[in-house]
């Protein structure tokens, strides 16, 4: 990824101008600042027209599921979407606003997943339902959709909860997805791993993988997984995030294993940049909709 030249001095000072202005966030420490958070987050801003729900429903479990169609047209594909929020935070109509764009932008249809969120159900509650809705659109996007091309897309936990969907699916195999845009996920839980270990003492890690016997599991920590065998992926990652590290590792990992990898590093670039009002968010999702336009769309 390249920012040379005038134009993209340009689109990173108005970065980091936005940024200097920005009370940077941080996540809850314990479960009280959790609830704390969970009650002050504001209602999602409903798209229009407004994403259907319906429960995915695949071997016996079920998971709620928000779709979004293109207005013009028939679906030429359909994107998985994973939310964010640490494991804890969040819900699939947060991203109602950004998935019907993208619906319409690509003529894809979207899928939001509610998956369940930890302290109260932690790992591996949101994989299985993460995969579940995996399972329901390969057995059921050519009719529901009239399409079989499938995508699949996280939001830094979200992100990982994709990757480990793949692994899943993989593992069963199951090779219906083509392939995967993740942003800025976090790939080692465990804390032994050099970017591991930057954000080991993080309370989202105890709230999902307290209970895990062991966080180098492939399903808690996919940077330990058997990577091979799985589809294209663009990794999308700033470069002033805690997890760039992560993100890399995970890029090599990934071409070590002959899977088609695309890291895409922007500058100036914090966590979770391309939800905020920025030139280098735009930039970002304008790279993220073009590789799935190449994968996707008619």
């Amino acid at each position: 990824m390249s920012f040379d030249g005038p134009r993209s001095a340009s689109l990173i000072d108005e970065t980091r101008a936005f940024y200097a202005r920005r009370t940077p966030g941080r996540g809850p420490s314990d479960a009280v600042e959790l609830r704390s958070m969970r009650a002050a987050a504001p209602a999602p801003t409903p798209s229009d027209p407004p994403a259907r729900t319906e429960l995915a429903d695949s071997g016996g479990h079920a998971v709620p599921v928000r779709v979004q169609l293109p207005r013009a047209g028939s679906p030429a594909g359909v994107l998985l979407d994973i939310h964010g929020g640490g494991f804890y935070l969040g819900s699939a109509a947060d991203h109602d606003l950004r998935n019907q764009d993208l619906a319409d932008a690509l003529g894809i249809a979207v899928v939001g997943v509610d998956y369940r969120l930890a302290p109260e159900d932690p790992w591996p509650a949101a994989p299985e339902d993460c995969a579940t809705a995996a399972r329901w659109l390969v057995d059921h996007a050519a009719r529901r959709f009239g399409t079989t091309r499938l995508a699949i897309g996280g939001f830094s936990a979200g992100a990982t909860l994709a990757m480990t969907t793949l692994v899943r699916l993989r593992d069963r195999g199951v090779d219906a997805f083509g392939s995967a845009v993740l942003q800025f996920g976090t790939y080692d839980l465990s804390g032994r791993t050099p970017s591991g270990r930057l954000i080991a003492d993080e309370y989202f890690i105890e709230a999902y993988a307290g209970r895990a016997p062991d966080r180098t599991h492939p399903d808690v920590s996919p940077i330990y997984a058997d990577l091979s065998r799985l589809p294209p992926v663009q990794l999308i990652v700033g470069a002033e995030d805690v997890l760039l590290g992560d993100n890399r590792a995970m890029a090599a990992r990934l071409a070590a294993a002959g899977v088609d990898v695309d890291l895409r590093v922007y500058p100036a670039a914090p966590h979770g940049f391309t939800a905020h009002p920025t030139p280098m968010a735009d930039a970002a999702r304008a790279d993220l909709r073009q590789w799935l336009a190449e994968r996707l769309a008619r």
